[in-house]
């Protein structure tokens, strides 16, 4: 069982990894999409993504600090979900609000329930 939370974090972090990676690669590119979403301050937006992500998923990796890292990535989700993918008429769109919204739910249980025995929290 221990093994399985330790493959769910490796698969959760992931997604952030790889985004924050590619956000890293394009800034242009990057805060042009949050421009187009109209959010303000968008360097300060475009900061905070990255170190959330590459941050975040990397602790979530190791499994350090669960209990604090996993709401802020679960807030981070729903935030995400509610500018980028809220469009009731898009079912594509919506699709990934849903995907948002069940990672904030995996984020919960690992708030809930920490990290497991292969993590850094249990060293």
């Amino acid at each position: 069982m221990q093994a399985l939370a330790l493959l769910g974090r490796v698969l959760m972090s992931a997604i952030f990894l790889w985004g924050g990676y590619r956000k890293l690669m394009a800034p242009t590119a990057t805060m042009g999409m949050f421009t187009h979403y109209h959010l303000p301050l968008v360097g300060a937006a475009y900061a905070l993504a990255v170190v959330v992500e590459l941050l975040g998923g990397a602790l979530v990796l190791v499994g350090w600090k669960m209990r604090l890292v996993a709401p802020v990535m679960a807030a981070w989700c729903i935030a995400t979900a509610l500018v980028a993918h809220l469009h009731p008429d898009d079912s594509m769109q919506m699709v990934h609000f849903m995907k948002n919204l069940c990672m904030a739910g995996g984020f919960l249980q690992l708030a809930a329930f920490g990290a497991g025995r292969f993590s850094v929290d249990r060293r």
